[in-house]
């Protein structure tokens, strides 16, 4: 009889955690659901011809832009480390003060120049889960292709002091990330990834990565934004292949990209060095 009872003890658990996962799979699928509706009709607003290219960007030559992930009010927390890079590459290209608000893109930008390479800086002003809305506006209106886009992101798998470059592909957990592949409808862009590491003891990662730096993680920081703004910068100085910019910007012509520049690092690739030494 003591059996029986252990052993019907022991079912109802198990059902438990069957129910309890399939509500968990259930509300993880619907909130990701809800997400892409919103980036739908948050990207549905008209858009005015007259706003399709800045005056500052006529000049010919391939576009860039650098995305700094974040959310809009939190640049000091751990998950808007990228816009706290962004904010750093600005400081280097002297065009810190030229920040402005553009309400059809829901961000802020700067229009600067690396060697002769016309790049586009953006924060968005929008929540993390739905900065893909931004980054397809800014996309189309100022005429850069979704590989030539760069997204600067937090990495919870990477400790704080460790980035790596990523050449497209899935989002792997990142709402901001995952948000940018919804709306442009492709993996091509290529990611800077700046690890924050995972929480320690019983904190909870949503707690984590809404924080604020520690003292010493200030300290590691700075020289985590030194590195960052280096590869950036040797990023935007490459010039790609023609054949590299007729890549689809597809799912397909993410894993193309991805596979070529690949290559392209195991031939000794200094920009692909230096990301490699860091991951």
């Amino acid at each position: 009889m003591s059996r029986m009872k252990k052993g019907s003890v022991l079912s109802k658990f198990c059902q438990y955690l069957l129910n309890f996962f399939k509500k968990l799979i259930n509300f993880l699928m619907m909130r990701r659901l809800l997400t892409r509706v919103i980036n739908r009709v948050l990207l549905s607003d008209p858009f005015s011809p007259a706003m399709i290219i800045e005056a500052e960007i006529h000049n010919q030559g391939r576009r860039k832009m650098v995305v700094g992930l974040g959310n809009p009010g939190m640049e000091g927390t751990r998950h808007s480390v990228g816009m706290t890079v962004l904010g750093a590459l600005a400081a280097r290209l002297g065009v810190a003060d030229r920040w402005r608000g553009d309400k059809y893109v829901s961000g802020e930008v700067i229009l600067s120049e690396v060697q002769q390479t016309n790049v586009v800086l953006l924060r968005p002003r929008l929540l993390m889960n739905v900065n893909g809305v931004s980054v397809a506006k800014a996309a189309a209106k100022y005429g850069v292709k979704a590989e030539d886009i760069l997204l600067v992101h937090d990495e919870l798998d990477k400790p704080l002091g460790k980035i790596a470059i990523k050449h497209g592909g899935s989002a792997r957990g990142h709402n901001g990330v995952r948000s940018c592949v919804d709306c442009l409808q492709t993996d091509v862009m290529p990611r800077l990834r700046i690890g924050i590491g995972r929480p320690t003891g019983k904190t909870s990662v949503d707690r984590h990565v809404l924080g604020r730096f520690t003292t010493e993680e200030q300290k590691l920081l700075d020289s985590v934004l030194v590195q960052s703004v280096d590869l950036l910068l040797s990023q935007l100085s490459q010039q790609d292949s023609q054949q590299d910019s007729l890549l689809p910007s597809s799912p397909a012509g993410g894993r193309q990209a991805a596979q070529k520049r690949n290559e392209r690092a195991r031939s000794g690739s200094p920009a692909e060095d230096s990301a490699a030494a860091q991951s």
